[in-house]
């Protein structure tokens, strides 16, 4: 079951690490995306993305 789990995590991470770089974000302070937790990605993605939308609309 933790094997599950730490491959499920690893693969939403990889995800949003390949979503991220779509968009032009390589690092997030000083830190490569590698290095960043599973929430700092989830915060960085969904500001990214309401930044993007709310530039959109203006």
């Amino acid at each position: 079951m933790e094997n599950m789990l730490r491959k499920l995590v690893e693969t939403r991470k990889n995800d949003l690490i390949n979503k991220l770089i779509k968009v032009g974000v390589y690092k997030i302070e000083s830190s490569h995306l590698f290095e960043i937790t599973l929430s700092e990605l989830e915060e960085e993605y969904t500001r990214v993305m309401n930044e993007k939308k709310h530039n959109r609309v203006h």
